[in-house]
């Protein structure tokens, strides 16, 4: 049967849905992405999908949202079994998807990226009309948007409202998310979920949400699946479970069952310690990072980094928060030497540093880029000779004058075993790693011998929850050992559990600060919103 004849014999699209997947799997080639999985999503509910990278969950939605056909087993929609040939009869269904990535048109007004999302746009538009109904339609939704406005002049958080209106406007029956919240402030993800809950319990849609975030399933999710190498090993209502239990499902190990309490270890840093001094006795003792007036331009031609200023002490995490684009990227740049300063000092152990290489050495500074593939490796070299970009003209992989390629090759060998790095051996190109094994591969080069200060820019984007919480013991030992490490990050939870301290940016200043014991999450959204532009004149602790 046509795609076409299909969408003309499917029932009509209004109300909740029922979903069930029954026995489906997915295979590409010899690997097994989908294995027998069941599962039952209730109508007018919703239902929260978790799983590591690799677990299977993009592949099960893009089964249900019509991209992929599964090599085995059914898709029932209301009970009956449908066949989802592609997105037109996925969209008949009355199933969308807002994904993980933006999709809008970003040089198109809001009302024209909500006309296009309809794909049946006529010839000739009657704008007082559709304006008219746009108006009206967003009378109903909890947060609005000019329809004028463009997205690219939006914030990461408008652009995501944005794309959330765009599925509501077609009034779908089941309405998938893609870790919408990613780039959402606290009070931006509660109103967008809260939103979408209510939606749900009205009886006008079912939700199904992939997220890593544990507070998003237990505060807005009725049920969840937890997917584990392509099974399907767990199904639960939320309010029969926790968190650890879900992290257990996840992983498969016990050791793994509770999340770390922010400042568990024995050891108390030397910072927390500290602190009982005044400021600025403190700062003079044991800065270890210290940034002052630094300006940095954008990619636009205007400052993205405007007159900030902080500080980071020995034996101490500081995170630093904020919504994407407000000039995080380009301050990591600039700290580590990828992009140049317009203006400012920058000191480490009380010396000018410029991030050359000279400096990384004799001042032991290293840096966990974003995207480590893009920013951290070349992609084209073997493992063996990424892990000794570094150090390759020192002994003892070089020696008068000669590079010593199997004291590489030796040493490369020692790291990935100590690090569970998967790869096919020292020699395989680093490209051919999974994100999660080039991240621990830079790791165990940007971790190797003493480090005075660590710049870590969003270490765990994307990553799945073995690594996650891998990563984030390497940066308690780095601080525990009396390292400073600055650590920039989107996702609130990580700093609140990893940082001493938390600052803010803002529109490229740093607007707030607080200890992380004090930390209030809705007072630190609040900040990160933009609900507060008074910049900080000094950042201490």
């Amino acid at each position: 049967m046509s795609a076409t004849a299909a969408i003309g014999s499917l029932p009509p699209v209004t109300g909740a849905l029922a979903l069930d997947t029954y026995r489906m799997s997915m295979r590409f080639g010899s690997f097994t992405a989908l294995d027998s999985v069941s599962m039952k999503v209730a109508p007018g509910t919703v239902h929260a999908l978790l799983g590591e990278n690799g677990a299977g969950k993009s592949t099960l939605v893009k089964c249900v949202a019509g991209f992929q056909r599964p090599s085995e087993g059914s898709i029932l929609i209301d009970g009956r079994e449908q066949a989802i040939d592609n997105p037109v009869v996925a969209r008949a269904l009355g199933i969308g998807m807002v994904y993980q990535h933006f999709t809008l048109a970003p040089g198109m007004t809001v009302a024209e990226n909500l006309l296009l999302a309809g794909g049946k746009t006529p010839a000739i538009i009657d704008w007082r009309e559709k304006r008219a109904e746009l108006e009206a339609f967003l009378q109903t939704t909890p947060f609005r948007l000019a329809l004028d406005a463009r997205p690219l002049d939006m914030a990461a958080g408008e652009k995501q409202k944005l794309e959330l209106l765009k599925q509501l406007y077609l009034r779908p029956r089941l309405l998938i998310l893609d870790e919408p919240t990613s780039v959402l402030t606290p009070q931006e993800a509660d109103e967008v979920l809260g939103h979408v809950r209510a939606f749900a319990r009205s009886g006008l849609c079912t939700v199904l949400i992939i997220t890593h975030k544990f507070r998003e399933v237990m505060a807005y999710a009725d049920d969840v699946t937890v997917l584990r190498r392509g099974k399907a090993v767990h199904h639960c209502a939320v309010a029969s479970t926790d968190p650890g239990m879900l992290a257990q499902a996840m992983v498969g190990d016990a050791s793994a069952a509770r999340p770390e309490s922010p400042h568990s270890e024995e050891k108390v840093p030397p910072a927390l310690i500290l602190r009982a001094q005044s400021a600025t006795d403190f700062i003079a003792m044991q800065a270890s990072l210290e940034v002052r007036g630094l300006q940095v331009m954008g990619d636009r031609g205007t400052l993205a980094v405007r007159d900030l200023n902080l500080t980071v002490a020995a034996g101490e995490i500081l995170g630093v928060a904020g919504v994407s684009g407000n000039g995080q990227r380009e301050l990591v740049e600039a700290l580590v030497g990828q992009r140049e300063r317009a203006a400012g000092m920058v000191r480490v152990q009380g010396q000018p540093y410029a991030a050359r290489r000279e400096e990384n050495h004799r001042l032991k500074v290293r840096s966990l880029p974003e995207e480590p593939l893009r920013n951290a490796c070349v992609g084209e070299l073997s493992v063996a000779e990424n892990m000794a970009l570094r150090d390759f003209d020192r002994s003892p992989l070089c020696q008068g004058g000669r590079l010593r390629f199997g004291a590489w090759r030796s040493r490369a060998r020692e790291w990935i075993t100590a690090y569970g790095i998967k790869t096919q051996g020292e020699n395989a190109p680093i490209r051919s790693l999974s994100g999660g094994n080039v991240q621990r591969a830079v790791l165990a080069r940007e971790l190797n011998g003493e480090i005075d200060v660590l710049i870590a820019a969003n270490p765990v984007f994307g990553l799945d929850f073995a690594a996650v919480k891998e990563i984030h013991t390497r940066l308690r030992g780095v601080r525990d050992r009396g390292g400073a490490v600055l650590l920039v990050s989107e996702d609130l939870d990580e700093l609140l559990e990893l940082a001493d301290r938390i600052v803010v940016m803002s529109e490229g200043r740093v607007v707030f600060e607080t200890s992380a014991a004090d930390a209030e999450r809705q007072v630190l959204g609040a900040h990160m919103g933009g609900g507060h532009h008074q910049p900080l004149a000094e950042v201490v602790v």
